[in-house]
C-alpha cells in the first residue's frame, strides 16, 4: 500500500436525533465504498450530535448511541476502516472516537483535552482520556484523535507520530464557528503536520445547533503542511484525498530532528496503545480527483453563518414559517433577506406597523423591500391602539414630560402585535436587533426584542452595513432599497429621533465594544488608543447595566470571537465598576 485513500464524511448531526444521525452515517459509508476508501472519519460526537450538554444526564440517551454504534459497525466491510464520534462509557462517561472494521469496534480512543472555556463545558460532563491510539494495518499506520486535542503540540497526536510512527494523524472535530477562524485553524494544522512530518486529515461537523454555528470545512494537509484537499464551507461534503505513505517515509529519513526527539520522547511510550487490524485493501480503486474548495471571503462567509444557523434553528425544531417586523430600517432589512435565503419566500411574512412618528420613507422603505424578496407583506397601524394606552395611562401619568416610557409603549404595542400573529398561525417571530444594540440596552424589553430567534444577536452594527451591501451584490440588483443605507438609524418613536442621540457614531462604538465586551480591555486600557475617556466611560456604563436585558433575548448565531451568552457569562448584580471616576 503505497497510498492510503481517506475519506471525510462532514454532515449534519441533530443533537438527540440518534436515528436520524446514524442514516446520515450510513449514507456516507456507502459512498465511501463506492470510491473504494481505505479509511472514513466522521465528526465528533457524530452519533449523538454536538454538544448534547444535559441530555448526557440520562441513562437511556447514552445506551441509545451505543446502539447506534453497533449498528453502524455491522455495516463496515474489512476492506475499509470507520472513525466515529460517540460516547463511550466505562464507570464514568468519555467523549470518544470507535474505529469500527469488519462489522465490529476493533478500538477506542478517549478525548485527552477537554475544553472548558468560551462555549465549551466538558468538565461539566466527561472524564478525560490518558492514552494515544495507533490503529496499524498493512503498511499503514494511523494515529486517532478528537478536537482539541490536536491544538496541543504536545499532545496524543505527537505521541502517535514519533512513537507510533503514524504516518497520518486523524482528528475528527466538531468545532464552532466564529469569524477569522478558518485560517487560523488551517495555519495550526500545517504546523502540526510539518513538526510531526505526517499527513493531517480534519473532519470538522456542519450546521446549527442552538447558538454554535459549524463550519465544515473539513480538510487534508500533507506532511509539508500544504493543503491538499478542502470541503465546503456551511454544507455537508464528502471529501476525499490519497495520502502519499511513501513520501512521508521518505521525508522522515531526510530529517534529523525526528530521531533526536524520539529519544526526548521515549519515557512517553506507556501512553500509547497500538492496535493492529488485519485489513484486506481494495486493489483496483476508482480514479478521483483532487478537490481545494476556495475559503468565503469575510463577510460573504459570515452571510452564509447567518443563514445555515437561522435555517438549522428553524428546521431542527420543526418550524416552518417566519414573521418578522418590517420598520424600513437596515437591520430589518437584512434580518428578512437571511430568513428568505434560509426558507425561500413563501415561508417569510414582513409586517409594517406604522405608528405616529414612522415617516413616509420608512413605509416605503419597507414595502419596496417586501416586494424585490416577494414575500407576504402585511401592514398594521398601532395608532389607535398606542392612543389608547395613552388614555388608559393618562391618570397616572399626569401631566409628567414625554419620554422613554411614551416611545417604549410603541415598541411593545409592536411586539404584542407579532406575537399574536405567531400565536394564531404558528409563525416564529425573528427579532431584528444588532449587537451594538443588546451590548448598549439600546432596545426595548418585551417590545422589539420579543421573538423567538434574533438572527443578528452577535453582529455589530458597522457589519450589518456590510453584509447588507453584499446582498444587493449577491443578487446583482438592488435587494435592499439604497435609501435605507443612506439615512441615518432611527427606532422612530418620537419627533427627529436618531441612533446617535443616545449612542456614539456606530463605527466608534463598535470599535469600543469590541475592546470592552470580546477583548475584556478596561475603560483606561481603551483610552489611550485615542477614544475620548468621556465617551469610552459611558460606552462602558451602557454595557454593564445592560446585562439584566441581555439575559432576556431570544438566542441568536454566535459569529464573533465571543458572544453574549454561552461565550460571555457576568452577573447581573455586579458592583465592579470601571466606568466610575476612581
Amino acid at each position: 500500500m503505497n497510498t492510503l485513500r481517506v475519506g471525510l464524511a462532514q454532515i449534519n448531526s441533530t443533537v438527540g436525533d440518534i436515528e436520524g444521525n446514524v442514516e446520515k452515517i450510513l449514507e456516507k459509508l456507502e459512498l465511501a465504498q463506492q470510491f473504494s476508501v481505505d479509511v472514513v472519519a466522521f465528526p465528533e460526537l457524530v452519533i449523538t450530535g454536538y454538544p448534547p450538554e444535559d441530555l448526557l444526564f440520562k441513562r437511556h440517551f447514552i445506551d441509545q448511541n451505543k446502539k447506534a454504534l453497533e449498528k453502524i459497525a455491522k455495516y463496515v466491510p474489512k476492506s475499509m476502516i470507520a472513525v466515529v464520534g460517540f460516547v463511550d462509557e466505562n464507570s464514568d462517561i468519555f467523549n470518544a472516537a470507535a474505529v469500527l472494521n469488519n462489522g465490529s469496534i476493533v478500538a477506542v480512543y478517549r478525548k485527552n483535552y477537554l475544553p472548558n472555556y468560551g462555549v465549551f463545558d466538558e468538565f461539566r460532563y466527561f472524564q478525560h482520556g490518558d492514552k494515544a491510539l495507533v490503529i496499524s494495518f498493512c503498511n499503514a499506520r494511523i494515529g486517532v484523535t478528537i478536537c482539541e486535542d490536536i491544538w496541543y503540540p504536545g499532545g496524543p497526536a505527537r505521541i502517535e507520530a514519533l512513537l507510533g510512527d503514524a504516518h497520518l494523524l486523524l482528528n475528527i472535530s466538531s468545532s464552532p464557528y466564529h469569524s477569522g477562524k478558518l485560517s487560523w485553524k488551517e495555519r495550526m494544522l500545517a504546523v502540526r503536520a510539518n513538526d510531526n512530518l505526517a499527513a493531517i486529515a480534519y473532519v470538522n461537523l456542519v450546521g446549527g445547533q442552538d447558538e454554535l454555528i459549524f463550519d465544515g470545512a473539513s480538510l487534508i494537509v500533507n506532511e509539508q503542511g500544504e493543503i491538499i484537499s478542502r470541503a465546503k464551507q456551511f454544507e455537508e461534503d464528502f471529501l476525499i484525498g490519497d495520502i502519499d505513505l511513501v513520501g512521508i517515509e521518505r521525508s522522515r529519513l531526510h530529517d534529523p530532528r525526528r530521531r533526536q526527539d524520539k529519544r526526548v520522547w521515549s519515557q512517553e511510550i506507556a501512553k500509547l496503545n497500538i492496535v493492529n487490524i488485519p485489513f484486506e485493501p481494495i486493489e483496483n480503486k476508482p480514479d478521483i480527483k483532487s478537490r481545494i474548495e476556495n475559503p468565503l471571503p469575510r463577510v460573504a462567509e459570515v452571510y452564509h453563518a447567518l443563514v445555515l444557523g437561522t435555517r438549522d434553528y428553524l428546521k431542527k425544531n420543526g418550524i416552518k414559517n417566519v414573521v418578522i417586523g418590517l420598520s424600513g430600517g437596515i437591520d430589518s432589512a437584512l434580518t428578512c433577506c437571511i430568513a428568505v435565503d434560509a426558507l425561500g419566500p413563501d415561508h417569510v411574512t414582513g409586517v409594517s406597523m406604522p405608528g405616529p412618528y414612522s415617516s413616509t420613507h420608512s413605509l416605503e422603505d419597507a414595502e419596496l423591500l417586501a416586494k424585490n424578496l416577494n414575500i407576504r407583506y402585511l401592514v398594521i397601524p398601532i395608532n389607535e391602539i398606542y392612543e389608547t394606552f395613552l388614555k388608559s395611562l393618562k391618570p397616572v401619568f399626569g401631566d409628567l414630560p414625554f419620554d422613554v416610557a411614551e416611545e417604549n409603549i410603541q415598541a411593545r404595542i409592536r411586539g404584542v402585535i407579532l406575537m399574536a400573529l405567531s400565536n394564531k398561525f404558528g409563525w416564529l417571530v425573528l427579532t431584528t436587533g444588532n449587537k451594538s444594540e443588546s451590548s448598549t440596552g439600546y432596545c426595548t424589553l418585551y417590545g422589539d426584542t420579543a421573538g423567538g430567534f434574533a438572527v443578528l444577536k452577535d453582529v455589530y452594527k458597522t457589519l450589518v452595513y456590510e453584509l447588507s451591501e453584499y446582498v444587493n451584490q449577491k443578487a446583482q440588483k438592488e435587494i435592499i432599497p439604497q435609501r435605507v443605507f443612506e439615512k441615518p438609524p432611527s427606532a422612530e418613536l418620537r419627533f427627529g429621533q436618531v441612533d446617535q442621540d443616545k449612542l456614539p457614531p456606530y463605527p466608534l462604538l463598535d470599535s469600543i465594544l469590541k475592546a470592552y465586551v470580546e477583548d475584556d480591555r478596561s475603560v483606561s486600557e481603551i483610552v489611550p488608543a485615542g477614544y475620548d475617556e468621556t465617551t469610552v466611560r459611558k460606552v462602558a456604563w451602557m454595557v454593564d447595566s445592560s446585562e439584566y436585558k441581555r439575559r432576556q433575548l431570544a438566542p441568536g448565531p454566535k459569529i464573533t470571537y465571543r458572544a453574549f451568552g454561552k461565550d460571555r457569562r457576568l452577573p447581573i448584580t455586579n458592583q465592579f465598576r470601571e466606568w466610575e471616576d476612581k
